[in-house]
């Protein structure tokens, strides 16, 4: 990967020349800040409710507000901050930036606040996040096309995937079956760590050469294209199995992918990483997702394993830890500065490894609803720290005063 391409400095403008605030100038800026701010309240509001100090009216069940929220809502918002800021990197097109970002970013937010507000609105929601998404997908699609960057058209079709999956959630909770809406956050978790297979093969093993000072970095590009398949039937095998009810059983394509995730995390790993936050932490991100997707396929075997355990293993373990740790390196990439975190955003990764390890293995120890408390708070707590630490990395012009 190269680094991204610096356009002139940043000349005076006055307040309200959008198109010239830091904030805007890439798309990781205000959706990483957004996403993880959101990350904060929405799980508080969440455990609000678990503990019954909110209340919960509305004919959406919490339990699929909270779902939404947590995999199309903020996990949606760091993949598309993420991938429309790397596209600038792969294709040097520009990407979205000034006034039609701030657009976006409101598009978004105003959609969080009617599905909380007005949970019932359930076609108001549908109108956001069906613009949030398909305006997210035009800006990366123009980049793509027109750079014909060929090897990177499948995250077009990964981000139209997701969109389908949320429109049909939302569509079907209109209807009323909650069940089958449940299972489409399943699918689009299983699409995510289709998303996180293509996009970790190419940073992890990056990013830790680069941070270890290593010679060269491990590639495994025959071993990336049988997880990629592999990944993919996978994913069509459980939506089969579970949306259409045919006879099959997914688990053994889901064990396959997981094993291979296992095997690219073993060969990437270098015990120095161990010193490193910006790499342990993405390296442990990586493994909780893989550990948490065997757990997934497990349960396809054997109920011992519950299924909604295995699913936050992957949701906070391996996507959730992944994020933060993915947002707080290229957060000081792409402003120009040095990849170093002090001891707040060691400690915003180790809470959110902790929030992970409680709400998965601590139910089987203590009062479950307790556990999902504690995993909440330690959540809250972590990406608070990423607040606190990014805000400032987020909205202030990089170091060196050039856009970006």
């Amino acid at each position: 990967m190269r680094p991204i391409n610096l356009l002139e400095p940043i000349a005076e403008y006055k307040w309200y020349q959008i198109q010239h605030w830091p904030f805007f100038m890439l798309a990781f800026r205000p959706m990483f800040l957004c996403a993880a701010i959101w990350a904060i309240l929405s799980v508080a509001l969440w455990a609000g409710v678990l503990a019954g100090e909110l209340s919960w009216r509305a004919q959406v069940p919490a339990t699929l507000w909270h779902a939404h929220e947590m995999i199309f809502a903020f996990a949606g918002a760091v993949a598309s901050g993420f991938l429309l800021t790397a596209a600038q990197t792969w294709t040097n097109v520009p990407s979205v930036s000034g006034y039609k970002l701030g657009l976006l970013v409101a598009i978004w937010c105003l959609t969080r606040y009617v599905f909380f507000v007005h949970p019932n609105l359930v076609w108001l929601v549908l109108i956001g996040q069906l613009t949030f998404w398909l305006t997210a997908i035009a800006f990366l699609s123009t980049m793509l096309l027109r750079a014909k960057s060929k090897n990177n058209y499948i995250f077009i079709v990964i981000l139209s995937a997701l969109c389908i999956f949320n429109a049909l959630f939302l569509l079907i909770i209109e209807r009323g079956d909650f069940v089958l809406a449940r299972t489409f956050t399943q699918v689009a978790v299983l699409m995510f760590m289709l998303l996180i297979g293509i996009i970790g093969g190419r940073v992890i093993p990056f990013f830790t050469a680069r941070g270890l000072a290593l010679d060269t970095q491990i590639r495994t590009p025959k071993l990336d294209r049988i997880l990629l398949w592999v990944s993919i039937f996978g994913v069509s095998g459980f939506v089969l199995s579970e949306v259409f009810r045919l006879p099959l059983n997914p688990g053994y394509l889901l064990a396959l992918a997981a094993l291979l995730h296992l095997t690219r995390s073993v060969l990437w790993f270098n015990r120095k990483v161990l010193a490193v936050s910006l790499l342990w932490s993405l390296h442990l991100g990586y493994a909780f997702g893989a550990v948490g997707l065997l757990l997934l396929a497990s349960h396809f075997f054997s109920p011992v394993i519950a299924f909604a355990d295995a699913l936050h293993l992957i949701t906070l373990g391996g996507i959730g830890l992944l994020i933060i740790a993915m947002m707080a390196r290229v957060s000081l990439g792409h402003t120009g500065r040095p990849l170093q975190v002090n001891a707040t955003v060691n400690a915003a990764f180790l809470m959110i490894a902790l929030a992970a390890i409680c709400r998965v293995f601590l139910p089987y120890l203590i009062n479950p609803h307790h556990a999902w408390l504690y995993s909440a708070a330690l959540w809250c707590v972590g990406f608070a720290l990423f607040v606190r630490y990014y805000f400032t990395v987020l909205t202030q012009k990089r170091v060196d005063g050039r856009r970006g």
